[in-house]
């Protein structure tokens, strides 16, 4: 019986890397991470004026991961512009978890006034919007745009997973053993400092192994002395299962800010509460019944969590 530490071969894959992007070909996939330097302001603008919403302070607009199944031709990516569209435009109503403090209303003005650093463009008319950039963007399928891209790819169907069902649950022992990492990649979408008052951060993170590949998407919120909130979606996928079958988890956290606070290792040191990875172990590790039916009391649709997963052809 083979050791659960034993060696695993490496398959056959193919890196290709150029400034900005780098992909890994293995098996049926194309994975592929495009890292770019913070959008300019002409980007800015456009991107602005196509969401009618103020943008965060670090805008990677151009930043994206694409996993690309290439007998069926289907795609799933993590885009800036499409995350961003999640944001609540208008006013925050039931479920948006909207977040209400003294100093939303001055950060709001600070932005959208003319003399603001990130000015919303004289063509789009200012409108309230979500200040703290909540999304619980899962991901997206990609419809095809080049030429050669596949015209017949497959509509990626999420079904509810079935709990009895072993390959419907993402394999959490299978991903704690010490195996190859072949390809990792770390795409930041968007962070904003809400105005020295907190931060708002949406990061994708993929490694693929010699058997699996294994992506968080992970939208971390701290507002000071207020609440945390972290939105994770995760995607697991087997090589080996035939037919190829993806699970998506996709979970959602809040705790108040002081009950986050009191698990501090060190009670003089701050610094954790700054690290999204902190933040998602203290909120996921709660009592569900605290951080993913009450939270912080702000009643957000995006608490809770759902397995699913998407056969392809």
């Amino acid at each position: 019986m083979m050791s659960s530490t034993a060696s695993v071969a490496v398959p056959q894959h193919q890196l290709q890397e150029s400034p900005n992007s780098r992909s890994i070909e293995i098996f049926d996939w194309l994975i592929t991470a495009s890292t770019n330097p913070i959008s300019n302001a002409p980007q800015c603008d456009a991107l602005q004026s196509a969401l009618g919403i103020p943008l965060p302070e670090m805008t990677f607009g151009n930043n994206f991961l694409t996993l690309e199944h290439r007998p069926s031709g289907a795609k799933y990516s993590f885009t800036t512009p499409a995350a961003l569209k999640g944001v609540k435009r208008g006013e925050l109503g039931e479920g948006d978890g909207g977040v209400k403090v003294g100093y939303a209303e001055k950060w709001l003005q600070s932005r959208t006034e003319p003399s603001s650093l990130l000015p919303m463009p004289i063509t789009v008319p200012t409108k309230p919007y979500d200040w703290t950039y909540t999304t619980t963007y899962p991901g997206h399928q990609d419809v095809a745009e080049s030429e050669n891209a596949s015209t017949n790819a497959p509509h990626i169907s999420w079904q509810t997973a079935d709990p009895e069902n072993p390959s419907h649950a993402i394999p959490m022992a299978e991903l704690a053993r010490p195996d190859p990492i072949m390809f990792y990649a770390e795409v930041p979408l968007f962070e904003d400092e809400l105005h020295d008052n907190g931060a708002s951060s949406l990061i994708v993170r993929i490694r693929v192994m010699p058997t699996s590949f294994f992506l968080l998407s992970r939208f971390t919120l701290r507002v000071d002395n207020v609440l945390f909130r972290t939105q994770d979606t995760r995607l697991y996928h087997s090589f080996s299962s035939n037919p190829p079958l993806i699970v998506r988890d996709i979970s959602g956290w809040e705790a108040p800010y002081d009950r986050v606070k009191r698990q501090l290792p060190r009670r003089d040191d701050m610094t954790p509460l700054t690290d999204p990875n902190f933040i998602g172990k203290i909120l996921s590790e709660m009592p569900k019944e605290a951080s993913q039916k009450e939270g912080a009391k702000t009643g957000w649709r995006g608490l809770g969590s759902k397995t699913e997963v998407a056969i392809l052809p």
